[in-house]
């Protein structure tokens, strides 16, 4: 793991608050509010504010495509301790290959996209859509697609450890959200198996969509630039000037304040862009420091 690393131990500056640490206290922050209005008299209507559904964004209200993922039903504790259990284990795998920002996007990404999913069968019902459930099947079957053979510890029941691969776990979620769609949802039927395989199947697909299409793409916009073949004739006149070679990329090495301070600022871009968004140097860079400190 990056951070059994020694150059990512307490030699250095802690960073800030985790976006991850973020979402899962909103959760929980909404959920008490929405728990309080319940016990109380108070009038709290959670679900028409921040749940989406058709009439909601006709009204305008375009922010309930993420906030419905903050709101859940009061009725049913452990679909939101299991959420959170899910977000927080798969999460901190996930988080440190993806960077903060791209985490946070691809979190609200999925929403989004479940969302869309949902509305498309339900546009005629007045029907309100809660619950994180897309943002959490999209970070299952991401992982999935990461570790698709990694073993990994299930408490089934919350009681019963069970060891399966995720590969296993994604292919049985896509099943049964295809079957209750399919058979429940599409009937307008009541579901056993729950009430939104839609929004599921949309967070499945932006899961795979990212993984597929995204993870590997530079998000560095405006910096590239389209490539242009020269005529025949510009080839001949370029070739025969001297063509003078960008200077390489280096840093001064000289001394460990000077170590320090560009792996600190490398430090940073794993943290903001991932690991994987690191060039060759900047790596080289990262094993030198760990060689240093691994010599004290």
């Amino acid at each position: 793991m990056l951070q059994d690393r020694p150059y990512m131990r307490d030699a250095y500056e802690r960073r800030g608050t985790s976006v991850l640490t973020w979402i899962i206290s909103a959760m929980i922050a909404v959920f008490i509010i929405q728990m309080i209005g319940r016990v109380s008299f108070l009038s709290l209507n959670m679900d028409g504010a921040f749940g989406f559904s058709w009439e909601g964004l006709r009204e305008g209200h375009v922010w309930t495509l993420l906030t419905y993922g903050f709101v859940h039903s009061t009725d049913n504790l452990l679909q939101v301790v299991g959420y959170v259990l899910v977000i927080y284990f798969i999460g901190r795998e996930l988080l440190p290959m993806l960077g903060s920002r791209r985490f946070l996007t691809f979190y609200g990404a999925a929403l989004v996209v479940g969302a869309a999913c949902w509305a498309a069968v339900h546009w005629r019902q007045p029907v309100v859509l809660v619950g994180a459930s897309a943002a959490v099947s999209a970070l299952v079957i991401l992982y999935a697609c990461f570790y698709p053979n990694r073993e990994m510890t299930l408490l089934l029941f919350f009681v019963l450890p069970v060891n399966v691969k995720p590969k296993y776990v994604a292919y049985a979620m896509l099943g049964i959200d295809l079957f209750g769609l399919v058979f429940y949802e599409l009937l307008n039927n009541p579901s056993p198996l729950g009430a939104a395989h839609s929004a599921h199947l949309g967070g499945m697909l932006a899961g795979w969509v990212y993984y597929r299409y995204v993870h590997d793409s530079d998000w560095s916009f405006g910096s590239a630039r389209a490539d242009v073949e020269l005529p025949r004739w510009m080839k001949r006149k370029a070739s025969a000037k001297a063509v003078q070679q960008p200077a390489a990329y280096s840093v001064n090495m000289s001394g460990r304040g000077n170590l320090r301070a560009e792996v600190d600022r490398i430090l940073d871009k794993i943290n903001s862009d991932g690991f994987g968004s690191l060039s060759a140097d900047e790596k080289r860079i990262l094993d030198e420091a760990r060689d240093l400190i691994g010599k004290r």
